[in-house]
């Protein structure tokens, strides 16, 4: 996504003129407003939280680890200010009112990246119509329902962590009792009451959701929540509850079949139509034989800039395009739209796409205080987990990339790439979950560093996020600002690739052409005091590192390097086989190099060594889809904020160290 209504730069008016328009009638597009300016916190006591559980325990007769566990898995106990989660959620309990909210269009029909990204078909650029408001579901509405069983306004149930709590606790109760059990007793026993509380309409999604907050109270939990308080939740391993009662609930069943998620998950499969219409046109993905004829390297996480019905509507329609799994806010559910053995068209550039799978997830880049719930960065998790698992994809950030670190594939494409999920997804605490923490690998003389701030602590200032200029909310990033000398008023490290005529870059939330991202590594090129300098885009870039609050830890590794004689070599946005390649009836893709260098002297990290390869797929039927696969070797490198690649024939490899 690219903020249309935060980008100067985002040219408007580029679309086909043969796509119609896509028609959405789904529930509105959530980026609700109220916690736009989040009123202060209410006056009601206990202000501790962890009292503030042990009393919402005491008067609903919620057992209070199961109040804890669930509280966990909605917000991680944070309070986020009283601001709405994506899905429209408030507080530690995530209590959901949508009812104030405006429209929006996901994000791959905005701006002008062309989804696909292959040069060989004309430019997708599909236009969306903002649906209306229309009834939102009753997961999207649990604030007032808890304001009208406590007693509690509703604007104290938004902005007062304790008062919040407590309405999570009398929905926990009255769910309880809908299913003909009196509240309190063991926690064992509130199996079903869970299930009812994430939401969910289908008797799989909320056993998962279940599963998941039954796991966090056996292995317990502490950590310090965003208002600087200490919650704990004491372990219980022993804890077994009684699935049984999920049979009460009445919950739909779920038809799982043909979805390639894990078991432990709930995912449904909601395909994206692959249909011939118009004058040759076909939508809105390729068929494929992956990984038989061409392998997968990449995971790409994208938001989706929008609701997850009326995303859901988007994919369904064959003159949009394309990802291979959706992922809900609210409880984790999965939807899954094309295999993995086909390419979808969502990263905008062909030959990732050819090599990838896209995951949306129901959020806002530019909305810092529209947060991500635990329950999808768990369930996307642990579909990522499985994916890598099953196409031998590494857990690391040169393959599982962000929407925007997918480089654009020619140098004309680079302004237009999108820059979701941006700077507000928590990368250290996705990667926790994935089982493959970022730390410290090497001593001072590894030679890299890998970029790891605190996601609370660090808070750079950005503008744009909802008018041009203007200063986002402060918030905790995964990101970290990159100048030109180790000085935090020396002007930010140009890009050319975004600004040709060589205009430095700016702090607007859309602009990635002067940060690095959390888990990305480079080659280090100086240090000075509390600053360290990275090879960044064929220049020496700074960034704050201090002793006491590191930005970055020590890591080693292989490099890339020009080879001897060259003062420079070119950068590519795809790895493209040479022409020699091509079979006959398969025309020949031009490897056309970025408008950045890499000199001589600088070095790069290597994220993989790849052949060249083409994924000839441009008719609707299969008959002529070809994947050419060439002689030249290329290096994956973290070139900038985006990965980039460079020709083994212009390089030499050597561990960071030397």
């Amino acid at each position: 996504m690219r903020g249309s209504a935060t980008d100067p730069h985002t040219p408007t008016g580029h679309r086909r003129a043969r796509r119609t328009a896509v028609a959405v009638a789904s529930a509105a597009l959530l980026l609700p407003l109220l916690g736009a300016a989040p009123a202060a916190p209410g006056n009601s006591a206990p202000t501790d939280l962890q009292s503030a559980f042990a009393s919402a325990s005491a008067q609903y007769h919620v057992p209070q680890n199961l109040l804890l566990g669930v509280s966990y898995l909605q917000s991680r106990w944070d309070s986020h200010a009283g601001a709405p989660s994506v899905s429209g959620g408030y507080g530690p309990m995530h209590l959901t009112d949508a009812r104030t909210a405006i429209a929006g269009a996901s994000h791959h029909g905005e701006g002008t990246e062309d989804a696909r990204g292959d040069q060989a078909r004309t430019a997708l650029l599909p236009t969306v119509t903002v649906p209306k408001d229309s009834v939102l579901p009753a997961r999207l509405r649990t604030l007032l329902k808890a304001a009208a069983l406590t007693g509690i306004p509703a604007e104290q149930l938004r902005t007062d962590p304790a008062a919040n709590i407590a309405g999570g606790a009398a929905l926990l109760a009255d769910a309880q009792r809908h299913l003909g059990a009196t509240p309190g007793g063991d926690p064992a026993d509130w199996y079903g009451a869970v299930a009812e509380f994430s939401g969910a309409d289908d008797s799989t999604t909320a056993a998962a959701y279940a599963n998941d907050v039954f796991q966090v109270m056996r292995e317990g939990e502490r950590r310090t929540t965003d208002l600087g308080q200490s919650v704990t939740l004491t372990a219980q391993p022993a804890l077994t509850p009684d699935t049984a009662q999920l049979a009460r609930t009445g919950l739909r069943a779920t038809d799982a079949d043909g979805t390639e998620c894990p078991r432990s998950v709930s995912c449904e499969w909601i395909p994206a139509p692959y249909e011939e219409f118009g004058d040759g046109d076909y939508g809105n993905h390729d068929l494929g034989d992956r990984p038989a004829s061409q392998s997968i390297k990449y995971i790409v996480v994208h938001d989706t800039e929008g609701q997850w019905g009326g995303v859901l509507n988007l994919i369904k329609d064959p003159t949009y395009v394309s990802w291979n799994y959706t992922v809900r806010s609210t409880d984790g559910l999965i939807a899954q739209h094309v295999k993995a053995k086909d390419v979808a068209w969502h990263a905008g550039n062909w030959y990732i796409n050819a090599k990838s799978i896209g995951i949306e997830h129901e959020g806002f880049l530019a909305s810092p205080d529209a947060w991500y719930t635990e329950a999808m960065y768990r369930s996307s998790s642990r579909l990522v987990r499985y994916l890598a698992a099953k196409y031998r994809i590494p857990l690391d950030r040169q393959h599982i990339l962000g929407h925007d670190n997918v480089p654009g594939p020619t140098t004309s494409t680079i302004p237009g790439m999108h820059t979701d999920p941006g700077p507000y997804w928590d990368w250290r605490h996705y990667f926790e979950l994935l089982g493959r923490p970022f730390h410290t690998t090497a001593g001072a003389r590894g030679g890299l560093v890998t970029i790891l701030p605190d996601y609370t602590a660090n808070r750079p200032e950005y503008t744009g996020c909802t008018t041009a200029g203007e200063p986002c909310a402060v918030h905790g990033s995964s990101e970290v600002r990159l100048y030109s000398a180790p000085d935090e008023n020396a002007p930010l490290i140009k890009d050319i690739g975004l600004r040709p005529k060589g205009d430095p870059s700016t702090i607007d939330v859309n602009d990635v052409g002067s940060r690095v991202s959390t888990g990305q590594r480079y080659a280090v090129a100086d240090r000075d005091g509390d600053w360290t300098a990275i090879w960044y885009l064929g220049q020496k870039a700074w960034f704050r590192n201090p002793t006491g609050q590191r930005t970055a830890v020590n890591a080693s590794g292989l490099v890339v390097t020009p080879k001897a004689g060259f003062a420079d070599i070119p950068v590519y946005g795809r790895a493209y086989p040479e022409k020699e390649a091509y079979p006959q009836g398969v025309p020949a893709q031009s490897v056309s190099p970025l408008s950045y260098r890499l000199p001589a002297g600088q070095r790069y990290v290597i994220g993989d060594a790849v052949p060249g390869e083409y994924y000839y797929a441009v008719t609707f039927t299969t008959d002529s889809h070809r994947v050419v696969i060439g002689k030249d070797l290329y290096y994956e490198i973290q070139f900038g904020h985006r990965v980039a690649f460079v020709r083994a024939a212009d390089v030499q490899v050597l561990p960071s160290a030397s």
